[in-house]
C-alpha cells in the first residue's frame, strides 16, 4: 500500500492556502492509497512530522509552504535510513527550488502537474549537522537579508532582499575568510561569499547558471571586494550570471568546504533564506540524495 503524507503551513499562500490544500489533497488521493495531512503550528513541525514518515516508511512525503517549509521537510528525511520521495507545492516568497526544478510557481498548476512518473534525483547540501537544497551564503549582504521583516517579504517578494541588501551597500564591511576548498586552505577577503547548489538564488534563475540540481558539486561565489566602490563594481558581473572568475568575482565547484573566520568576530549564515548557524561551519554535498517529484 503506498502512502503518502501532505505537510502544509497553514500561514503560507495567503486566504487562499485552504483551497490548495483541499485541491492537493484531492490530487494526491489519484496517486495513493493513503493520504495523511498534517498542518505546522511552530517552526520544527514540518521536520519533526516528515522524519516520523521516514521513519513509519511513508512512500512519499509532500510539503506546501514556502522555502522555510520545504528546507524543514528535507531537514527531517535527509540521511534516514528509509528515505520518502519528496514533493513540494510552492506558495513562498522566492521558491528557488522550484525555479531550479522547472516547477510551477502557481499553486494550481504545480498540484496539476504532480505525477508519480515525474521523478529526479536531488543533491542535498550539508552544513554542519543541518541541510540545505538551495544555498547558504555569508557576510555583509547575507546579514542584512537575515533582517528582512516577513511582511516585506510579503509585500515585495524577492526583491525585499534585493532592497535591504542595496541598503546594506554603504556600511559594506569586508572580513577575512580562511576556506579548505577539497583539502585546499586559501585565504581570501570579501563582503560575501555564497556556497549553491541550484541556478536560483533569491529568485535570480540565471546566478550561478551552470548549477544543476544533481551534479554531484557545490558552487562556490565569493565577492573580491574590501570597499564600497569594490562591492558596486561586483554587481554587474553577479547580476548577469556567474559561470567563471572575473576581476571582480571568484567562482568555482568542490564537494566540501570548511569557511572560517580569521578575526575574534562572529558572523551567522543565511541557509536557504533564513538566519543559520553561525561560522565556523563544514559544508559538503550529498549527490542525488533525494528523488523529487518534478
Amino acid at each position: 500500500m503506498k502512502k503518502a503524507l501532505l505537510v502544509v503551513n497553514p500561514s503560507s499562500g495567503g486566504e487562499q492556502a485552504q483551497e490548495y490544500e483541499k485541491l492537493a489533497h484531492q490530487k494526491l488521493t489519484t496517486m495513493f492509497d493513503e493520504v495523511v495531512v498534517l498542518h505546522t503550528k511552530k517552526a520544527g513541525d514540518a521536520k519533526n512530522f516528515t522524519r516520523e514518515a521516514a521513519v513509519d516508511r511513508y512512500h512519499s512525503v509532500f510539503v506546501m509552504g514556502g522555502d522555510g517549509t520545504v528546507n524543514e521537510g528535507i531537514n527531517g528525511i535527509a540521511e534516514q535510513a528509509h528515505r520518502p520521495n519528496f514533493g513540494f507545492i510552492p506558495l513562498g516568497t522566492v521558491n528557488d527550488l522550484a525555479r531550479a526544478l522547472g516547477i510551477p510557481l502557481e499553486p494550481e498548476e504545480a498540484i496539476a502537474h504532480l505525477s508519480m512518473d515525474a521523478l529526479q534525483p536531488l543533491d542535498i547540501g550539508k552544513i554542519n549537522d543541518q541541510y540545505f537544497m538551495n544555498v547558504v551564503a555569508i557576510g555583509t549582504i547575507p546579514e542584512s537579508i537575515n533582517d528582512v521583516d516577513p511582511e516585506k517579504k510579503t509585500k515585495y517578494g524577492k526583491f525585499a532582499y534585493f532592497i535591504s541588501g542595496i541598503k546594506q551597500l554603504a556600511g559594506t564591511q569586508s572580513y577575512k575568510f580562511q576556506l579548505v576548498i577539497d583539502g585546499q586552505e586559501k585565504q581570501i577577503e570579501s563582503s560575501t561569499l555564497l556556497v549553491g547548489l541550484t541556478n536560483s538564488i533569491g529568485g535570480f534563475e540565471t546566478l550561478i547558471p551552470n548549477a544543476k540540481v544533481n551534479d554531484g558539486k557545490l558552487h562556490l561565489v565569493y565577492l573580491k571586494d574590501t570597499s564600497l566602490l569594490d562591492t558596486l563594481k561586483t554587481l554587474p558581473d553577479l547580476l548577469k550570471g556567474v559561470d567563471s572568475s572575473t576581476d571582480h568575482l571568484a567562482y568555482q565547484t568542490c564537494e566540501t568546504i570548511q569557511i572560517a573566520l580569521n578575526e575574534d568576530q562572529e558572523l551567522a549564515t543565511n541557509v536557504d533564506g533564513d538566519e543559520g548557524v553561525k561560522l565556523p561551519v563544514t559544508l559538503k554535498v550529498l549527490p542525488s540524495h533525494l528523488m523529487i517529484y518534478c
